[in-house]
């Protein structure tokens, strides 16, 4: 049985993962910024796998994993066999782990389906009933948006992310983690609203990404909370393009 390397490799951090055809073995996170060919030969020393496949948002950083290991290696893009359909004018511009997002949900929770993946961005994918990915929508992730209020203006400061106490804030950081968590979930509710009024079918939805879990504990409309779906959908494609 051959092992996968699979790697997300996106704009804040790069999740690698070993995994078999059935399920994932290993996982571990590294900086995006701070990729290097001998730092991630230092992160895979004890890993054994046969293939790697890919999936990036940033070009410039994939050359570093092509160098790094030895096996065959495969980039997600909409030319692989992703057991999904694609009903979209330009698929080559779908980003890798929107694909991998596509096809993990069809494969685990059905269809239809919208995936809200919280990372730099927030992103939300839909999949008909039929299996086809037919488009998204792109927001501002939630840490760009309290980050900018820190960079951008003289006394509001950098906050950590956390279930507000209250939505009448009784200090500068209360108020800034009052308008992040709850306007983010009116954003994110609104969004997912619209969309599903244009799905044939009872929708799935699903989240994931580092914010997914803080979002979702009070937001009914995010049925499901899947940490792992990008690397999932990884998985699946991994087993649908190389050798069994």
């Amino acid at each position: 049985m051959n092992n996968f390397l699979l790697v997300n490799l996106n704009n804040t951090s790069t999740k690698l993962a070993l995994a078999e055809a059935d399920k994932l073995l290993k996982k571990t996170v590294i900086p995006t910024n701070k990729l290097t060919v001998p730092g991630v030969r230092r992160a895979l020393q004890r890993w054994s796998f046969d293939f790697a496949l890919i999936g990036s948002v940033v070009p410039q950083k994939t050359g570093i994993f092509r160098k790094a290991v030895k096996v065959p290696v495969l980039e997600v893009g909409p030319r692989l066999d992703l057991g999904i359909g694609i009903d979209f004018p330009r698929p080559e511009t779908i980003g890798a782990d929107r694909i991998a997002n596509a096809v993990g949900v069809s494969q685990r929770h059905g269809t239809p389906a919208v995936v809200v993946d919280f990372g730099t961005a927030v992103t939300f994918d839909i999949i008909s009933r039929k299996g086809q990915y037919i488009g998204g929508v792109i927001a501002p992730g939630l840490g760009v948006m309290t980050d900018y209020l820190y960079q951008k203006t003289a006394l509001l400061p950098r906050i950590d992310l956390e279930e507000p106490t209250e939505v009448i804030g009784k200090s500068t950081r209360e108020a800034m983690l009052a308008g992040a968590v709850f306007g983010y979930r009116g954003l994110v509710r609104q969004i997912v609203t619209e969309i599903v009024a244009r799905l044939e079918g009872k929708a799935h939805i699903v989240a994931t990404g580092s914010y997914a879990p803080l979002i979702a504990a009070k937001l009914p409309e995010l049925q499901i909370v899947d940490p792992d779906l990008t690397l999932e959908g990884l998985r699946i494609i991994a087993t649908r393009n190389f050798p069994s």
